[in-house]
C-alpha cells in the first residue's frame, strides 16, 4: 500500500518518488495556475505545491500524508510557462538561448495538520539554439508540455551546457529536500521496489 499521496499528475515526479523507493499513489488535483498579481516567482510556486498538498489531501480523505510539488523556469524575473504553440515554443527557446535561467520547484507535504514546505532554486546556463533546432525539436513532441519549452530529462539536455543546483528538481522534483520533508512526516524512503 502506498504511503503518501503525490497530488500530480506528472508521471516524472512519480518516477523520481519511486526512485528513492518511496510508495505514492498519484491522485491529481485541479487548481487555478495562474500567477496572482504582482507575484513573485518564488512565492508563486510554493503557493501552487501548498495548495495542491492540501488539495490531494482533502481528495484523498485524510488518510496519508500527501505531497504537492510545483516547477517554474524563470528568465530575468518572468515565469515561462508551458508553451501554447510551435511560434511560442521557438520564442521561448530564443529568448533561453545562451543564457542562464532558473528553475524554481517547490514542494510540499501536508498531513492536514501541518503543512511544511521548501524551494530549491537551479541555475540553467543553456547553449546558443539556432532556429533549426528549435524547430526540430518542436517536431519532436517533447516540448509541448514543459515549462520553458524543454525537458532536461529528454531530447532537451542538448540545450543545458551546465546547471548549478538540484538536477532532480530541474527535471520537477528535488529529492534531497523531499526526502527530508517525507522523513518529518514518518513516510518511509528507501523501501524496496516490488518486481515482477
Amino acid at each position: 500500500m502506498a504511503d503518501l499521496i503525490l497530488a500530480s499528475a506528472s508521471p516524472r515526479r512519480l518516477e523520481l518518488l519511486e526512485q528513492i523507493g518511496v510508495r505514492a499513489e498519484t491522485l491529481p488535483v485541479d487548481l487555478d495556475e495562474r500567477v496572482l498579481p504582482d507575484e513573485l516567482p518564488r512565492e508563486f510556486v510554493r503557493r501552487l505545491a501548498c495548495e495542491k498538498a492540501q488539495a490531494g489531501f482533502a481528495r484523498s480523505q485524510g488518510n496519508r500524508p500527501a505531497l504537492g510539488s510545483d516547477t517554474a523556469v524563470v528568465l530575468n524575473g518572468r515565469i515561462m510557462g508551458k508553451p501554447v504553440d510551435k511560434a511560442d515554443a521557438a520564442e521561448m527557446l530564443q529568448a533561453l538561448s545562451g543564457q542562464v535561467h532558473q528553475v524554481m520547484t517547490a514542494v510540499a507535504v501536508t498531513d492536514g495538520q501541518r503543512t511544511a514546505v521548501d524551494v530549491v532554486v537551479t541555475d540553467v546556463h543553456f547553449n546558443d539554439i539556432t532556429s533549426a533546432q528549435a524547430q526540430a525539436y518542436w517536431a519532436s513532441g517533447e516540448p509541448c508540455d514543459k515549462a520553458g519549452g524543454y525537458g532536461i530529462q529528454g531530447l532537451g539536455a542538448i540545450f543545458v551546457r551546465h546547471i548549478s543546483g538540484s538536477y532532480s528538481a530541474v527535471v520537477g522534483l528535488p529529492l534531497s529536500e523531499t526526502a527530508t520533508l517525507l522523513s518529518d512526516f514518518n513516510v518511509p524512503v528507501w523501501q524496496h521496489r516490488q518486481t515482477g
